[in-house]
């Protein structure tokens, strides 16, 4: 059965949302999923992690964005969120050189404030 087969017009497939664009307030394109963070106990998606910038791969910066940031727009394709890439220096990142500590609460807490969501 096609991947196609299995989805439906409200479901999409982990696959198909990686490398999806992602645009800011402006609708211009500020970067595009790497991948989503999943809440093991509740199966939610709870962070999309942005990547921004770089060449290939390299020199990238990894912004986990609270998912219900983030709404598919179908005229462009990709998901939108109202941050713009002028917003992008001072927002919770992590580089390819650094980690990101997903079990600390401060940070969980630290996104979703700059972003301002509550956890659903």
């Amino acid at each position: 059965m096609a991947i196609e087969d299995q989805e439906t017009e409200n479901l999409i497939g982990s696959d198909k949302v990686e490398g999806t664009a992602v645009y800011g307030a402006d609708n211009q394109k500020i970067g595009s999923i790497e991948r989503v963070m999943i809440d093991k106990v509740s199966g939610q998606v709870r962070y999309a992690v942005v990547s921004f910038g770089g060449f290939l791969g390299i020199g990238d910066d990894h912004y986990p964005l609270p998912w219900q940031s983030l709404k598919y727009d179908t005229d462009l394709g990709g998901y939108i969120t109202g941050i713009t890439e002028d917003q992008l220096p001072s927002a919770p990142k992590y580089s390819n050189d650094s980690k990101w500590d997903w079990s600390d609460p401060a940070a969980g807490r630290l996104i979703r404030e700059y972003y301002g969501v509550s956890v659903v």
